[in-house]
């Protein structure tokens, strides 16, 4: 398989820093392996911000073809509790990651940690790849809360599970992918501010990636742009 893809990261027009990471850093094409991150610090002043950079780089350091997306996950999360060690100040600090190694038989690994999010678009139908791990999933996945109570919720971005966590758990998934596959990796930035049809239908109606990344970020941008927004499009071809 061949991939094309594009990466986006915007501010915002409330928060003062991005504390939002992805790789890569620029559009390109190549088959497979190809890997492709997005991480989502928090933890304040730049804690946030460093800990998305170091996570997102300890995982996607090595061969592409490692599709262990678990040991790739676990190697961001050692950096991210060594850098605590050096500086206590940045005690707390953690991020999200969602990672994709898109192999060159047509395979996606999928690694995740947090709430940013995995989505498949296959022709008509979007499809989230992944699950959140919040507090308002919990009480959706045992029955307490419905979906669409889960997006109103107060407390609907208390996440559960980090990458900066002793121990932390990974998601991982495999999916076939098949030629016209559209593939979305993205920050909470986008999903809280845009729904999943929103999401859909500017993902069918851009023909190229980087007119659909920018297109979602603008989007979220448009909607009110309360958090940094991140977002990795990639088309599988033949």
């Amino acid at each position: 398989m061949k991939y094309t893809w594009a990466t986006a990261t915007h501010v915002g027009h409330v928060r003062d820093q991005n504390e939002d990471a992805v790789v890569p850093a620029v559009d390109g094409s190549a088959e497979g392996p190809v890997v492709i991150a997005v991480a989502d610090g928090m933890g304040g002043a730049a804690a946030g911000e460093v800990a998305s950079r170091l996570a997102i780089d300890a995982a996607t350091d090595g061969p592409a073809a490692d599709v262990d997306t678990a040991r790739r996950i676990t190697d961001g999360n050692r950096a991210v509790l060594d850098a605590v060690l050096e500086d206590p100040a940045r005690a707390g600090m953690g991020t999200t990651l969602t990672l994709g190694v898109f192999t060159s038989d047509g395979s996606l690994h999928l690694g995740h940690v947090g709430d940013s999010r995995a989505y498949l678009l296959r022709e008509d139908e979007l499809s989230m790849l992944t699950t959140d791990h919040t507090y308002v999933m919990e009480l959706v996945t045992r029955g307490q809360l419905s979906l669409d109570a889960a997006a109103t919720h107060p407390r609907r971005n208390l996440i559960t599970r980090v990458v900066g966590m002793e121990d932390v758990a990974v998601d991982e998934s495999e999916t076939a992918l098949a030629p016209g596959d559209r593939i979305l990796i993205c920050s909470d930035g986008l999903t809280d501010m845009i729904d999943d049809e929103q999401i859909r239908t500017i993902l069918r109606a851009e023909e190229s990636v980087p007119g659909a990344a920018w297109a979602l970020v603008e989007a979220a941008n448009a909607a009110g742009g309360i958090d940094n927004t991140t977002v990795a499009v990639v088309d599988v071809h033949p």
